[in-house]
């Protein structure tokens, strides 16, 4: 697998939404994929969870990294989150 390198504005929003670099890292590697706008591709990865988030507990919390394939590397460009 190419190296994943994460821009400062997805290793912003991770921290804002909840996510680790690990996690983050995590989701691109063993994550499912789809596509999305401008040729790239969203990755979805589900990490057993149990936590409070913003008051409330969820079981799990979904962490969804927008990659760009470049010839040498991943480029995580965002990265979202979503509790269940």
């Amino acid at each position: 697998m190419k190296p994943i390198r994460l821009t400062n504005h997805a290793r912003e929003q991770a921290r804002e939404r909840g996510a680790t670099e690990t996690e983050v890292r995590e989701a691109v590697s063993k994550g499912s994929r789809e596509p999305a706008k401008r040729g790239r591709e969203l990755c979805r990865y589900n990490f057993a969870y149990g936590k409070l988030w913003q008051g409330q507990r969820y079981a799990i919390k979904q962490v969804a990294p927008v990659i760009k394939e470049e010839a040498n590397e991943l480029v995580v460009i965002t990265v979202y989150t979503f509790y269940f």
